[in-house]
């Protein structure tokens, strides 16, 4: 029984699999240079927040799945709370900071979420979708109207290749993300 923890050939923890290929994806250099998100803490949570928004809908879409979709909800959280700790957050002020980006998470996926739906519609970027990245991905900054175009039209992008794949491989990590450097700069 002891021995089997020491095996090479032991299967990796797909959740974790999972979570780590959205946060490479969101950490891509291509996001903070292109894209002009700023490569700060924040920027960077926002992007997790993005993409994490987008797989776990994708998994919502099958009532079996719930529990897979709530195992990475929960793999972000240790996520954060280990940065937290990382960071030099004290033990008293994790879990103010973890409640505070909770509430941040569940603000921005679902406008993200009740957006993206008119944009697949029309098969464009919508005024909603790219105000929701602007205000939350940009800090609503006056340049932030200029750049959120190119990343409503790279989560449309996102969404279109998330409902394509085969939601088994998903739940074994083998999710993808379109080439953010392959999305065309758009205008509204």
């Amino acid at each position: 029984m002891i021995l089997s923890l020491f095996r090479r050939d032991r299967p990796a923890d797909t959740i974790s699999v999972l979570y780590g290929m959205i946060v490479a994806q969101a950490r891509l250099p291509v996001f903070y240079r292109d894209y002009a998100v700023a490569d700060t803490v924040n920027g960077r949570f926002d992007l997790i927040v993005l993409h994490l928004a987008l797989v776990l809908d994708r998994l919502s879409e099958n009532g079996k799945l719930e529990s897979a979709g709530q195992a990475v909800f929960d793999r972000f959280c240790r996520d954060m709370d280990d940065n937290l700790r990382e960071m030099g957050i004290s033990d008293l002020k994790v879990p103010k900071e973890m409640r505070r980006m909770g509430e941040a998470f569940y603000g921005r996926s679902q406008a993200y979420l009740e957006a993206i739906p008119a944009a697949m519609a029309k098969n464009a970027i919508t005024r909603p979708l790219a105000q929701a990245l602007a205000r939350n991905i940009y800090g609503g900054a006056p340049s932030a109207f200029d750049a959120a175009p190119r990343l409503a039209a790279y989560v449309l992008e996102a969404v279109r290749d998330l409902k394509a794949q085969d939601l088994a491989a998903i739940t074994a990590g083998q999710v993808h993300f379109p080439d953010p450097a392959g999305v065309p700069v758009a205008t509204e």
